[in-house]
């Protein structure tokens, strides 16, 4: 595939190129698993390309986005056994705690969120599939107080 998407990520400016292509994929509930024996978290997602955005192009493509040498999974603000439930990623941010592990949240619309915990920052990305039309391009409303003149 000639316009694939291949991104590994070691830093917090790494993860925020990931995050920037990432955003506005949408995941399945069942598309998402950790695996503690293996100590990985991965997902599969319907990535929006931005790039091709920017050429007047709508497409999504299949991607999947892996962390490695996680410790710990947590889930907030969906239903994990809702497994069609559709989530919309806004972002993937890493925090340092006692560096060089720390926390990856995963912030999906709504304030579903996941948050790993890591012992260090280790991710990728990839495209694993053929690309499709988006039917619209993603758009996201500001908040009434963002939109009204301060005073």
């Amino acid at each position: 595939m000639p316009d694939s998407l291949r991104l590994v990520a070691l830093d917090t400016e790494d993860l925020a190129i990931v995050s920037a292509n990432l955003q506005d994929a949408l995941v399945k509930v069942a598309d998402m698993a950790y695996l503690p024996r293996s100590k990985r978290f991965a997902l599969v997602a319907a990535r929006f390309d931005w790039v091709a955005a920017a050429e007047g192009k709508n497409e999504r493509c299949r991607t999947g986005l892996h962390f490695e040498r996680v410790l710990k999974a947590t889930c907030t603000g969906f239903d994990q056994n809702a497994k069609d439930t559709c989530l919309n990623l806004l972002s993937v941010v890493y925090a340092a705690k006692d560096p060089p592990a720390g926390d990856v949240t995963l912030t999906f619309s709504g304030g579903a969120a996941v948050r790993l915990d890591v012992e260090c920052l280790e991710a990728q990305v990839h495209d694993m599939g053929p690309r499709w039309v988006a039917k619209t391009c993603p758009a996201h409303k500001l908040d009434d107080a963002a939109e009204s003149p301060a005073g």
